[in-house]
């Protein structure tokens, strides 16, 4: 007897908890909501999520309000979230490599890419390009592999940081070239796109829709891109493998997250929400014109993403030699 009170109390708190949890995914958002970047303004994280989140509020009603926490390779605003209430009010777009390369970049990462976060859907594909500042130094990619290999460690590349989408690129040019480089990190790629127009340094890997302005003005040049075919926004841009340099394919997303333990009926609408923001075609013409690629998928599709690049991604960090920090 005394069981079975207490297993009807049980099966009325998970009732109570169920209704509990409708109600609040019915009339969610209800009040404005974060979108945590841990990026600089600026740069093509930034921009889309700051372009949905502007969508969402005009179907929801609520502010979306982009948050930018730079700084440490994601490793400031990342854990923010994962400790954030998992009630939807907290959300985060991020690059692939603060998911995926900086668990094999870094020995103690302050968050758990896989268990501190629920996949909600990625939102892009960005090709990766190679940009330098000086034509007439490098006039294409093969006197940037030629040089590198002349004079190891005296060729600088910038990036977004460690482990970033840009590091990981310039990562595998090095291995497949057989090569040295210098690193130097900033806090985001907009940063690192300041210092290359400075010409401080001498070649960025850079996502295309970051570049793709400084390309257009001409304040930068396009050698290469990491993809299997030409872009239609920059034509005359040869892929890497046109360029003589096989095998350096890469291409790079951005994705949204909540915290883990977020009730599946709030992922499961802003999955929904989100899917057809991307998929109407003044959207994805947009995104489009500045070199992004959506990409919606459904949250396990976007998990398995997260859990096979993590694997890659590490394969890559172990052959480039690199010593987890």
């Amino acid at each position: 007897m005394h069981r079975r009170h207490h297993l009807v109390s049980l099966v009325a708190a998970l009732g109570f908890w169920a209704l509990g949890a409708q109600a609040q995914t019915a009339s969610y958002p209800n009040h404005p909501v974060k979108v945590m970047v841990a990026l600089p303004a600026g740069g093509g994280v930034d921009m889309i999520a700051r372009l949905v989140g502007q969508q969402l509020q005009a179907s929801t009603g609520q502010p979306f309000v982009v948050d930018n926490r730079a700084g440490a390779s994601g490793r400031i605003g990342l854990p923010v979230v994962a400790k954030a209430s998992p009630d939807g009010y907290t959300l985060m777009a991020s690059p692939a490599s603060f998911l995926t390369t900086n668990k094999s970049i870094f020995k103690d990462l302050p968050y758990d890419p896989q268990a501190d976060f629920a996949p909600i859907t990625k939102l892009a594909n960005q090709a990766m390009v190679l940009v330098v500042k000086d034509r007439k130094k490098f006039p294409n990619a093969a006197a940037v592999l030629a040089a590198a290999k002349a004079q190891p460690t005296i060729v600088t590349y910038a990036s977004s940081g460690e482990g970033s989408p840009q590091h990981l690129a310039a990562l595998m040019f090095e291995t497949r070239g057989q090569l040295q480089m210098t690193h130097i990190p900033y806090k985001g790629g907009a940063l690192a796109i300041n210092d290359m127009l400075g010409g401080n340094v001498d070649l960025l890997f850079a996502p295309l829709p970051e570049a793709l302005p400084h390309l257009k003005s001409g304040k930068l040049t396009a050698l290469a891109l990491m993809s299997d075919k030409r872009s239609p926004l920059i034509a005359e841009v040869p892929t890497m493998a046109e360029a003589g340099i096989p095998d350096m394919v890469m291409q790079t997303w951005i994705g949204l997250l909540a915290p883990a333990r977020t009730p599946r009926p709030i992922v499961d609408a802003l999955n929904r929400q989100v899917q057809a923001i991307l998929l109407r075609d003044d959207i994805k013409q947009q995104l489009q014109d500045v070199g992004m690629e959506v990409a919606p998928t459904t949250p396990e599709q976007f998990q398995q993403t997260i859990a096979q690049e993590i694997s890659l991604h590490a394969q890559l960090v172990k052959a480039a030699g690199l010593v987890p920090q």
